[in-house]
């Protein structure tokens, strides 16, 4: 049975906590604060409610040389580096073959939740880092295709900096779709460089891609030209050509948005490499932990595919996810608040214990 509590022993309980009087105030006041409280733990952390001025994320803009070519870097952190703090472990974000640096890893929806991963992961605690490979963004166009080997070499001229700013020398990698390939070839020829690395929407062989099948039939031109136009339309079937549904077709708009001030065109290296010259990584010689996360949906690869790079990975220190409700872009995704967490969980993974101290 529930105790009874009388309206005169609420009375001179409230008496005895100076609230008498108050008290319908308080109590309304309490229940707001324990509904607010429950919405929040059911929200999702796009819809989390916005950090306090503590929790401002500051930002700087690099740059780097390679070259004639100058590179573009752009950093974001919880706060300005100081010479005093502990190491702040180094995330490093590649982009992929039509959309530059920013657009990819910061853009802004407004209305429709967080959407900049590199957001994110600076309140998750890491020192976020991303770069415009040649020929995109804001940095130069030079005189090649931006193909996967020109973008190892870019990388290898931007973690100079990176080393510089940080004082540390080696970063986790994120790239997704080619920058998954940029990623993996640079962790082949810098493993020193390299703490764990993260490939999405990957293509390994592209046998059975009906994507890069339709892409293939542009083939000629890819050889014959070092860029290839791009206008609203192709930015938006980027989150089409798998399956619709699977992201806000705001992002799309705001995506175009931002992208196309760049120009209506870029590179066509890594298109020529993913129709014509794959497989472009070879799996045995990445030795840094790797976690394969792709969607459900993708039409990049196909799982059988991304299973067979996969299994040739010789760091046992593996994870292969896919994520269901997704496509090719995971980034920009509905549901890209799985991928933050799987990311978040490998990165953060403790240590392998390999014998008790005693």
């Amino acid at each position: 049975m529930k105790p009874v509590i009388s309206e005169s022993s609420r009375r001179s309980f409230l008496q005895r906590l100076g609230l008498l009087g108050v008290g319908p105030a308080i109590l309304s006041l309490l229940s707001r604060d324990s509904s607010a409280a429950q919405k929040t733990s059911s929200q999702k952390d796009d819809e989390a409610p916005s950090k306090g001025p503590e929790k401002k994320i500051w930002s700087s803009e690099y740059w780097a040389q390679r070259g004639s070519l100058k590179l573009n870097l752009f950093r974001k952190r919880l706060n300005p580096p100081h010479s005093r703090e502990g190491v702040t472990p180094v995330l490093f974000l590649v982009h992929g073959s039509s959309i530059s640096a920013r657009s990819s890893f910061d853009l802004t929806v407004p209305g429709h939740g967080e959407y900049s991963l590199m957001n994110k992961f600076a309140e998750y605690g890491f020192d976020v880092w991303t770069m415009d490979f040649a020929g995109y963004g804001k940095s130069s166009v030079g005189d090649g295709n931006s193909n996967i080997a020109e973008g190892v070499e870019d990388l290898k001229a931007v973690v100079e900096v990176v080393a510089r700013e940080t004082g540390q020398q080696r970063y986790h990698f994120f790239g997704e779709s080619s920058g998954a390939l940029r990623a993996g070839a640079f962790a082949m020829d810098q493993p020193q460089r390299v703490n764990r690395l993260v490939l999405t929407a990957l293509t390994y062989t592209g046998e059975g891609s009906p994507t890069l099948a339709d892409r293939a039939k542009q083939l000629e031109f890819y050889r014959t030209h070092n860029r290839r136009p791009r206008d609203s339309a192709m930015i938006h079937s980027i989150f089409t050509r798998d399956k619709s549904g699977t992201s806000d077709p705001a992002v799309g708009d705001a995506l175009a948005d931002a992208e196309l001030r760049y120009g209506d065109s870029v590179p066509t290296g890594t298109y020529l490499d993913m129709t014509a010259n794959l497989p472009v990584i070879d799996p045995q010689k990445i030795h840094a932990p790797v976690l394969v996360a792709r969607g459900e949906y993708d039409g990049i690869a196909t799982d059988a595919d991304c299973l067979n790079f996969y299994r040739k990975l010789p760091n046992s220190d593996r994870q292969f996810v896919i994520l269901p409700g997704m496509a090719h872009s995971l980034v920009l995704g509905l549901n890209r608040h799985q991928l933050w967490h799987v990311t978040r969980a490998f990165l953060e993974m403790p240590p392998r214990l390999d014998s008790l101290k005693a």
